[in-house]
């Protein structure tokens, strides 16, 4: 039986969202608000990031920078 494709997406976008609040609490960062403020993003679209909502490559590309990787490092233990 195939899987459903969306289904696969939807998964693929949890992971990124699990990822980014990991990246964040590795910062020390216990609150996404805190975390919001201190980075000048928008506190509700960041918490929208970190529910897996679907985001901007804009948006996922400051995190990127903010936490100063690569999409290859933040992608290399994705499957």
């Amino acid at each position: 039986m195939m899987d459903n494709p969306e289904d696969k997406i939807i998964q693929q976008i949890d992971k990124v969202s699990k990822k980014i609040k990991q990246l964040r609490k590795a910062k020390g960062f216990t609150s996404f608000e805190a975390f919001a403020n201190e980075y000048d993003l928008d506190r509700v679209q960041y918490w929208r990031v970190e529910s897996g909502s679907n985001i901007t490559l804009k948006t996922f590309f400051r995190i990127l920078e903010i936490h100063a990787i690569t999409p290859k490092e933040f992608f290399d233990d994705f499957s």
